[in-house]
């Protein structure tokens, strides 16, 4: 069972999770008032451009879309310190390496199906925010059997600050050895910066972009789901706690 202290640790993350989300949604609010406030300019005349300038930076998502230049978009949420957007124009890297508990697990990326996501996790691995953090969901049922790692509040809420929408799921199967982007259920562009390892067939609809196949390592995942979740479901945190103690690209 987690301790009274983990317990706090993730009752404190789970709370600034829903401060993030009372500002997304102030900020939400804000955008639908500027564009009323431009839609009336342009009626009365030509101010459009100077308000433009002036207003729609204060608000994070046209701010961020307009701060990547290339065919990847990505629109900044909460900003992280030190981590920042990835650059539009999509850097390739054909191998992963991330080490759990010490064990490596070898991930070839797929650049070419999902360029954006490989793009956002060179990225990522290379601000180092995945390094000490914890995978903090273990799934074990019949249909899903998953390792969820990425977010460093360890919550199953937490990101880089910034979200971007599906790659090539058309079709898409999550057999053993898959990895792919986890996101909410319910917007299918909520992509950042949590994931999931496959480590046997599961079933899923096509909805999760699939970015990486894993080529060595798998023992290191099936070692984890063996010591089942810590209350004993079939979704939960795992019993013994997985540490990505680092997250390594490679072109």
């Amino acid at each position: 069972m987690a301790s009274t202290r983990e317990r706090r640790r993730r009752q404190l993350a789970r709370e600034k999770w829903e401060r993030q989300q009372a500002r997304r949604a102030a900020v939400a609010r804000q955008r639908r008032m500027i564009l009323a406030i431009v839609g009336a300019v342009v009626l009365v005349g030509g101010l459009v451009v100077a308000l433009g300038v002036w207003w729609l930076p204060d608000d994070d998502t046209d701010a961020s879309a307009n701060a990547t230049d290339g065919p990847c978009v990505y629109t900044e949420t909460e900003p992280v310190e030190g981590v920042g957007l990835p650059p539009g124009e999509p850097v390739t890297a054909t191998t992963a390496t991330i080490t759990l508990n010490g064990s490596p697990v070898t991930v070839e990326l797929l650049a070419e199906q999902a360029p954006c996501t490989v793009n956002s996790l060179v990225h990522l691995a290379g601000t180092g925010y995945f390094d000490g953090t914890s995978c903090h969901r273990l799934a074990t049922s019949e249909t899903l059997r998953v390792l969820q790692c990425g977010d460093p509040t360890a919550t199953g809420g937490g990101g880089p600050g910034y979200e971007f929408g599906l790659e090539n799921v058309d079709g898409a199967t999550y057999e053993a050895g898959t990895v792919a982007m986890a996101r909410r259920a319910d917007d299918p562009d909520s992509n950042g910066s949590q994931f999931f390892l496959v480590y046997e067939d599961s079933e899923l609809p096509p909805d999760y972009t699939v970015f990486g196949r894993i080529t060595d390592g798998i023992d290191v995942l099936t070692q984890v789901a063996e010591a089942g979740t810590e209350d004993g479901s079939t979704d939960g945190a795992p019993a013994e706690p997985v540490t990505i103690d680092s997250l390594v690209t490679e072109p």
